[in-house]
C-alpha cells in the first residue's frame, strides 16, 4: 500500500506554491506599473510633441507676423518721411518769394518811415518759419538715424560766432544781452561747423525764449586737458524737477500757456542731444526748479589737428564783375522777386518759368550763371542740366535753388553737374557772395 501523504508537507507546498504565486503576481504588478510609467510617459511625449508643435506653428506666425509688422512700420516711416520732406517742400517755396521781396524792400527802407519796421517784422518771422521747417526734417532724420556729419577740424570761434549770428535776431527782438566769456586759447574740434553751430543756436535761442524781455544770457567756455566746455546759462523761467531727466527727448515741452509764448515743437533740445552725442560729446542740464534759470552744459572733445586754408573765410570786397544770368523757377513770385533783387545789383537778368523754355533759352543764349529750380515744369532741372551739357560747349556756373533738401536730392545735384546747392530760402547774401565768387572766375 502507498502511504498517505502528510498533512504537515501538503501544507509546506501549499505555502511555497502560494510563495510562487504571489511572487509572480508582485512582478505582474511591477510589470504592470512599469508599463503605465512607460504608457504616461509616451502620453505626455506625445502631449508635448503636439504642445511643441503647436508652440513651433505659433512662433512661425508670430515671426510671420513680425516680419508683417516691420515691413508696414518701414512703410509707414518711409510714407511719414516722403510726406514731410513734401512738405517742407511746399513750405520752402512761399518762403522763398517772402523772404527775397525782403530783401528788396531792405533796398528801399527811406522810401517811407514804416519801412524799417515792418522789414524787421518779415525778416525775423520769415527767419523763424525757416527753423521750424528745418525742426520738421531733422526731427524725421532722428527718428530714422539719418543724421549725418561733414566732420573737419574747425576753430570753436568760428561755431560760436555763427550760433550768434543766428540767435542774434531773437535777442534784439526782446532787447536781450549775451555776454561771452570765451577763453584766448585757440581751440580746434574735429566736428560739423553747420550741425554744431545749430547746437549752440539752439541753446541760445532757447535761452532767449525763456528770459524776461531785458534779460541777460551768459556763455562761458573753458578749456580743459582734452576737452571744452561750454555753458550756456540764463536767469529765465527754470525747469521743474520732475521735468530735467525728459528735457532731451523728442516732442517733449514743459508746461504752455493757451498763448504758447515760448512756442516751439520740442524738437530743439533733442537735436542738441544727437548731434553732441555723434561728436562723442555730452550735454546735460541744471536748474534749481521754476523761476530760478537754467544751465545747459556741452562737453566737447578737442582735437589737435590744424585748420585747413579754405576754412579761413575773406569776405567779398565788391560784386566782382557784373555776369550776365538765367533764372529757371517755375514760381511766379519768386521768379519775380529774384529777378528784381538780381538786377537792382546790376545783374543782366532773363528768366524762364519752365525747363523747356529755360533749356532753350540757355542754348540760344550764352550766360555765366544759371541758377535752376529742380522742380520745374516741361523739364526738371536734373534734365535741363543733362540736356545742355551735351550740347553746349562751355557751360556756365550752375546753381541749383530747391526747395528740397534730402542727402540725395543733393548727390543728385552734384551728379547731374550743378556747381553749387542752395535750399530755400536761401541766404540772400550767401546767394549774392556765390554769383559774385562765381563772376570772378
Amino acid at each position: 500500500m502507498t502511504p498517505l501523504p502528510d498533512a504537515s508537507d501538503a501544507t509546506a507546498v501549499l505555502q511555497a506554491e502560494t510563495a510562487a504565486l504571489r511572487e509572480q503576481v508582485m512582478s505582474l504588478q511591477a510589470e504592470i506599473r512599469h508599463l503605465r510609467t512607460v504608457v504616461s510617459q509616451n502620453e505626455s511625449r506625445d502631449e508635448n510633441m503636439v504642445q511643441l508643435r503647436e508652440a513651433n506653428e505659433n512662433l512661425v506666425l508670430a515671426t510671420f507676423g513680425a516680419q508683417d509688422l516691420q515691413a508696414s512700420a518701414e512703410a509707414d516711416n518711409h510714407a511719414k518721411e516722403e510726406f514731410l520732406s513734401m512738405l517742407a517742400h511746399e513750405l520752402r517755396n512761399p518762403l522763398a518769394p517772402i523772404v527775397m521781396a525782403n530783401a528788396l524792400i531792405g533796398k528801399l527802407l527811406s522810401a517811407h518811415p514804416m519801412l524799417p519796421r515792418l522789414h524787421g517784422i518779415i525778416d525775423r518771422q520769415a527767419r523763424h518759419l525757416k527753423r521750424l521747417v528745418e525742426d520738421l526734417l531733422d526731427a524725421s532724420r532722428i527718428n530714422s538715424g539719418r543724421i549725418t556729419l561733414q566732420r573737419r577740424p574747425v576753430a570753436l570761434s568760428e561755431i560760436i560766432d555763427s550760433a550768434i549770428e543766428t540767435s542774434q535776431p531773437v535777442f534784439s527782438s526782446r532787447n536781450q544781452k549775451l555776454h561771452l566769456a570765451m577763453t584766448t586759447e585757440a581751440i580746434t574740434l574735429d566736428g560739423d561747423a553747420v550741425r554744431l553751430a545749430q547746437v549752440f543756436s539752439n541753446l541760445l535761442i532757447n535761452a532767449a525764449k525763456f528770459s524776461a524781455i531785458d534779460a541777460a544770457i551768459h556763455v562761458v567756455v573753458s578749456s580743459h586737458a582734452e576737452t571744452v566746455k561750454i555753458v550756456v546759462r540764463d536767469t529765465g523761467v527754470g525747469i521743474a524737477a520732475a521735468f530735467q531727466p525728459f528735457i532731451f527727448d523728442l516732442f517733449k515741452q514743459g508746461p504752455n500757456t493757451l498763448d504758447r509764448a515760448q512756442g516751439g515743437l520740442g524738437i530743439g533740445l533733442s537735436l542738441v542731444r544727437s548731434i553732441v552725442g555723434m561728436h562723442d560729446g555730452s550735454v546735460s542740464v541744471y536748474s534749481a526748479g521754476l523761476g530760478h534759470g537754467s544751465v545747459f552744459t556741452v562737453i566737447l572733445p578737442t582735437c589737435a589737428g590744424s585748420l585747413p586754408a579754405d576754412s579761413i573765410t575773406t569776405p567779398v570786397s565788391a560784386r566782382a564783375g557784373r555776369s550776365r544770368i538765367l533764372l529757371m523757377e517755375d514760381n511766379a513770385d519768386a521768379n519775380d522777386t529774384l529777378t528784381r533783387l538780381l538786377t537792382l545789383e546790376g545783374y543782366t537778368v532773363d528768366s524762364a518759368l519752365d525747363g523747356r523754355d529755360g533749356m532753350l533759352m540757355a542754348t540760344a543764349t550764352p550766360y555765366d550763371i544759371l541758377i535752376c529750380d529742380i522742380g520745374l515744369p516741361t523739364m526738371n532741372g536734373y534734365e535741363v542740366i543733362a540736356t545742355l551739357r551735351a550740347s553746349l560747349k562751355t557751360m556756365p556756373f550752375i546753381i541749383a535753388l530747391s526747395g528740397y533738401d534730402q542727402a540725395h536730392d543733393r548727390q543728385r545735384a552734384v551728379d547731374a553737374g550743378f556747381d553749387h546747392f542752395l535750399v530755400k530760402p536761401a541766404s540772400i547774401d550767401v546767394l549774392l557772395d556765390l554769383i559774385s565768387s562765381a563772376s570772378a572766375r
